[in-house]
């Protein structure tokens, strides 16, 4: 099965915060599964750090690199048919990345491991 994590699943997941429910732990645990990170949020990540609003604890390519390594993760490129979807879109949420996010969701047919019940609205399929 593959599986989307949304950004703060990510960060909860490496942080091993009492925040991540136990389904989405054993989701992201189970090494049949396909783990995906989106590169938007790699970005967002990115973003955040510059503007001093997230402490990742090392340089953004450094975290990033462990983050891949410890949580076995895929990088899910951005495609013209994930932005095509995100045109698409109601505006029922207006961040951008999220968007994004439910957007690929949505193109590539994977769940995507998040608390937040906004994507409820997009019609994606959220485990939580």
């Amino acid at each position: 099965m593959r599986v989307l994590l949304d950004t703060h699943t990510l960060l909860w997941m490496l942080r091993d915060s009492p925040e991540l429910s136990p389904q989405a732990r054993a989701l992201a645990a189970n090494l049949s599964n396909e783990v995906l990170l989106s590169v938007a949020s790699a970005w967002e990540l990115a973003i955040k750090q510059a503007l001093g609003k997230l402490d990742l604890g090392l340089p953004f390519r450094e975290f990033m690199d462990r983050a891949v390594k410890v949580a076995r993760l895929s990088l899910m490129p951005i495609t013209i048919e994930h932005l095509s979807r995100v045109a698409s879109l109601p505006l029922h949420h207006r961040d951008p990345f999220d968007r994004l996010l439910f957007a690929q969701a949505l193109t590539e047919g994977v769940p995507i491991l998040s608390r937040d019940d906004r994507l409820d609205a997009y019609g994606v399929k959220r485990t939580w």
